[in-house]
Order: C-alpha cells, then structure tokens, then sequence
C-alpha cells in the first residue's frame, strides 16, 4: 500500500480527462492518447482517469479498461501523478472496485450519491474504504450531484482519517468549505472541485485543482496554482478571474458537453459526440467558449 500523505501530484491542477468518441460511437483512443500528453506536456501535476467528466457511467468494462491503460501510460511516461475515479453508493461494491486499482496513485471516490445516508453513515462509509483499499483515497464532496450535504465537523473528521489524503471539494465557496481549509491537517491535500472558484480556494490554502476546464489552456490553470502559492497575488487575481470565465463558459451547459463542443472545434478530438442520457452542446454554448479560449490566448 502507498503511505498516506506523502504521493506524488498533490498538488497542482489534476485533469479529469474526457472519453472522447469516434463517429463509429468507439472510444477515440489516440485522441485521448494525444491529450493526456498535451496536458500533462502544458504542466499538468496528473490526471483523473474514470472520473464524472470521462462518462464513465457509459462506458462498458473493456472501453474503461481502454481509458485506464492510456492513462497509465501517459502518467508513467510523464512521472505524473494518475488518479483514478472509484466508487458507488455502495460500501461493499465500492471495497471490490478499489481492489481492481492497485496499480493507480490514488482513488477519487464519491460521498455515496442517491441514497443520502447521512453524515455518520459518510463517515463510516469512508472508514471502512479507507481500512480496506490497496491504495489512499480522495474524497470527491459534490453535494450538487450526491444530495448529501457535509459539515464542516464531518469534512474535518474525514480528513483524519488514516489512508484518507485529501478531498476534491464541488461544493462552491460555502461556509463548511472554508472551514475545512482552515482547520485540515497540513497535509491532507484541498482540491478545488468547481472550476469557476479554482482561484479563491487556492487563495485560502487548497492545494490544486480538479478541473475539467484544464483541458483548456492547462499552462494557465497550472501557472494559477504556482502563482497563488507564491504569494505572487498580482499576477494570480487577474488570472484567476480570466479563468473562471472561461470555465462559467464551459458549464453553461451540461458537463462535458461544452468542453467537448470546444476540443472538436479546435480539432483536438475526432467528435463532439457524448453518450445519453447527454446529448451535445448548442453551438451558441460552443461558441461562446471558444470564444472565451481566443480572449483567454490573446491576454496571455
């Protein structure tokens, strides 16, 4: 097992890779190949493999198996930090899928979504998963897509635990959020979750971010982290606000369909195409984000 708090790529901005398609509907491998370099190339500390933004709810066994070697391979040629997401709502299942990922760095794993177990039931959840997994894990709090909301008392208490190295936290600048960032062991790694408050969290302590705006301008999203971590504020407010509009931009519409509107226009991936029940962005969403992209490159 990996110790706990000490692995490599955490912090930085880690990018959820896309899956993007072929017009025969298969995974675009090379595609993918060609942007896990490119980002990783621009600066990027890692990638996510698997996780919301890969639409890993669509893929079958044999196109994740797919997406998880391209991964590791790009990582490993990179001495990149590889990330994969994990995990159901489901204790046991979720002890039999982070068993199949010994080989990865760490495991991004959802507050069990749907069934709203509440916060003592979190807790043992991650207990229980932190004691059993082959490798540390991530927390991954999106109380927009889970219904569980967590208290800043219950995010403290899970940065505690043992095997447990950080969280990735989409829960916006609330409250609990802030407190989390104020009172977490030193080295329990902070992620950013939503791409448009990247800069205030990395103002307030976090340690990177977990951003499918990334894809996009990555050289920028990572000088945003090492900036703020100087203290280099000057450089790193304007930044942060030129980013997160891009990235207000590229949630316009469901996630990842602006952001794979805008890598076809740029012709990074072969299609724009998703898998329902998500269907592709406007062309006036697309649009906008590109032009976003051209007004982010032309200030830089």
């Amino acid at each position: 097992m990996i110790a706990a708090r000490t692995l490599k790529g955490m912090e930085g901005i880690l990018v959820p890779l896309i899956t993007p398609f072929a017009a025969d509907g298969t995974v675009a491998a090379e595609a993918l190949a060609a942007l896990a370099d490119d980002v990783l190339t621009q600066g990027a500390a890692g990638l996510v493999a698997l996780g919301t933004t890969a639409e890993a709810f669509a893929l079958d066994a044999d196109e994740k198996r797919t997406v998880l070697e391209i991964c590791a391979r790009a990582c490993a040629d990179h001495g990149a930090a590889l990330v994969v997401g994990a995990g159901t709502n489901d204790t046991r299942s979720s002890v039999e899928a982070l068993a199949a990922h010994a080989q990865v760095d760490a495991a991004l794993v959802p507050v069990p979504y749907y069934v709203r177990p509440g916060e003592a039931g979190v807790i043992a959840h991650f207990t229980q998963l932190a004691a059993d997994s082959p490798v540390p894990l991530l927390v991954y709090h999106v109380p927009h897509r889970t219904a569980q909301p967590l208290s800043a008392a219950t995010l403290l208490t899970l940065s505690r635990i043992p095997n447990i190295i950080g969280a990735k936290v989409a829960s916006g600048m609330t409250e609990d959020a802030v407190a989390l960032l104020g009172d977490c062991p030193p080295d329990f790694a902070v992620f950013a979750g939503d791409d448009a408050y990247l800069s205030p969290m990395l103002a307030l302590g976090a340690h990177g971010g977990i951003t499918a705006s990334s894809h996009l301008c990555t050289a920028e999203f990572a000088r945003l982290v090492a900036t703020w971590h100087k203290g280099d504020v000057a450089t790193a407010r304007p930044l942060g606000h030129a980013l997160a509009r891009l990235c207000t931009a590229l949630f316009a519409e469901p996630n990842p369909t602006v952001l794979k509107g805008v890598l076809h226009a740029h012709g990074r991936i072969p299609t724009p195409d998703v898998r329902l029940p998500l269907l592709p962005a406007s062309p006036e969403a697309v649009g906008t984000a590109c032009q976003s992209v051209q007004l982010l490159t032309r200030t830089e």
